[in-house]
C-alpha cells in the first residue's frame, strides 16, 4: 500500500539509505499528487520528505523546487504563522543557507524567529532553534556582533530550560565559542570549547563526530594562540579518528588535514604541511568541485606554504584563483575576501611589485 511505502521511506531516510528513500518518496509523491492533489496535506508531507531527500544529498536545486512549493501550499492553506509553515520556512531558509544564498536565508529565518517568538515565546524549543539558524547565518557572513547576540541568548536559554549537559546547550556553548574564536576572544574562546569537548567525550566517547568535531575546536583556539604543541596533539588525533573512521576522501578527513597542515605550517615544518595540503587540495576538487568553499581553502592554505617558502609564482598562480573564487561566491566585502586581497598584496610585495599590492591593499 501507499501507507507502507512512504513508512519504508521514511525508515531509508533515517538510515540515510538516499537511493532506496527516493525511489519511494518519489513514487508516494506522484501517486499521491495524482490521486489527491498537490495541495492535500498528505501530498504536502511527501514533497516535504523528498526535499529532505535531496536536500542531504546536496541537491539544493531539487530540494529548492520542491520546498518552496511546499512552503506556498503552507502559507496560502495556513496561513504564514501556522507551526506547519514554519517548519516549511526554515526548511527552505536551510536549503538557501547550504547554497551560501544568506540574503535569502536571513530572510526567511528571520520571519521564523520572529513568529516562533511571538506566538511560542521566546524560551519554546522551536524559537530557540530558529535565532540558532539566524546567528549561524550571520556568523557565515562575519556579522559577529548580530551571531553573538544571539547565540548567548540561545546558550543562556538552553542552559537555564534544559541544564548544562544537555545535547542542545551543549550545541550553543560550541556555537557562542565559534564567534569568540573569529573575534579573536580566544580565552572566552577556549573556557567554553574545553567544557564542551570534555562533555561530549564523557557523554558520547572519544570517536563520536560531535566530540571530534570539538577536538578540533578546541585545537583551533591553541593554533591561534600559537601553542602549536597543544593545538598538534588534538589536531592529530582528529585527522586519525576521522581517516579510520570515514575515509581519507570524506570532507571531515579533508578539513583535519588542512588543520593539522596549518600547525606544521607555523611551525616551519614545510614538507610535512605542503604534503598534507596538496593532497587535501586534490581530493576536494576532485571530490567536491573547484569552486567549492572547502577547496578554495585548502588552495589558500597551500598558496601561503608555496609563499613562505619563496615560491612564489605557485603561490601567486593559486592566490590569484582563490581571490577571483572568492569574490565571485561571496562579493568584494566579505571577510574572507578581504583576507585573500591581502594574502595576494603580500605576495606582489615580496616580488617586489608595490603598484600592483598597492593597488590592492587600498581595497581591503
Amino acid at each position: 500500500t501507499i501507507t507502507s511505502m512512504a513508512n519504508l521511506a521514511s525508515t531509508y531516510r533515517h538510515q540515510g539509505r538516499w537511493t532506496e528513500a527516493e525511489e519511494l518518496q518519489l513514487k508516494v509523491w506522484q501517486i499521491r499528487r495524482d490521486k489527491l492533489g498537490e495541495a492535500h496535506p498528505d501530498t504536502i508531507i511527501n514533497m516535504g520528505n523528498l526535499g529532505s531527500i535531496y536536500r542531504n544529498q546536496g541537491r539544493w536545486t531539487e530540494a529548492e523546487e520542491l520546498q518552496l512549493k511546499v512552503w506556498q501550499i503552507k502559507r496560502d492553506k495556513l496561513g504564514e504563522a501556522h507551526p506547519d509553515t514554519i517548519i516549511s520556512m526554515g526548511n527552505l531558509a536551510s536549503t538557501y543557507q547550504n547554497q551560501g544564498r544568506w540574503t535569502e536565508a536571513e530572510e526567511l529565518q528571520l520571519k521564523v524567529w520572529q513568529i516562533s517568538r511571538d506566538k511560542l515565546g521566546e524560551a519554546h524549543p522551536c524559537t530557540i532553534t530558529s535565532m540558532g539558524n539566524l546567528a549561524s547565518t550571520y556568523q557565515n557572513q562575519g556579522r559577529w556582533t548580530e551571531a553573538e547576540e544571539l547565540q548567548l541568548k540561545v546558550w543562556q536559554i538552553s542552559r537555564e530550560k534544559l541544564g548544562e549537559a544537555h545535547p542542545n546547550t551543549i550545541t550553543s556553548m560550541a556555537n557562542l565559542a565559534i564567534t569568540y574564536r573569529s573575534q579573536g576572544q580566544w580565552t572566552e574562546a577556549e573556557e567554553l570549547e574545553l567544557k564542551v569537548w570534555q562533555m561530549r567525550r564523557d557523554k558520547l566517547g572519544e570517536v563520536h563526530p560531535d566530540t571530534i568535531t570539538s577536538m578540533a575546536n578546541l585545537a583551533s583556539t591553541y593554533r591561534h594562540q600559537g601553542r602549536w604543541t597543544e593545538a598538534e596533539e588534538l589536531q592529530l588525533k582528529v585527522w586519525q579518528i576521522s581517516r579510520d573512521k570515514l575515509g581519507e576522501a570524506h570532507p571531515d578527513t579533508i578539513i583535519s588535514m588542512g588543520n593539522l597542515a596549518i600547525t606544521h605550517q607555523h611551525q616551519g615544518r614545510w614538507a610535512e604541511a605542503e604534503e598534507l595540503q596538496s593532497k587535501g587540495w586534490q581530493i576536494s576538487r576532485d571530490k567536491l568541485g573547484e569552486t567549492h568553499p572547502d577547496t578554495i581553502t585548502s588552495m589558500a592554505n597551500l598558496a601561503s606554504t608555496y609563499w613562505k617558502q619563496n615560491r612564489f609564482s605557485e603561490a601567486e598562480d593559486l592566490e590569484v584563483k582563490v581571490l577571483q573564487m572568492r569574490r565571485h561566491k561571496l562579493g568584494e566585502d566579505h571577510p574572507y575576501t578581504l583576507t585573500s586581497m591581502k594574502n595576494l598584496a603580500i605576495i606582489y610585495q615580496s616580488q617586489g611589485r608595490l603598484s600592483e599590492a598597492e593597488e590592492l591593499e587600498e581595497k581591503v
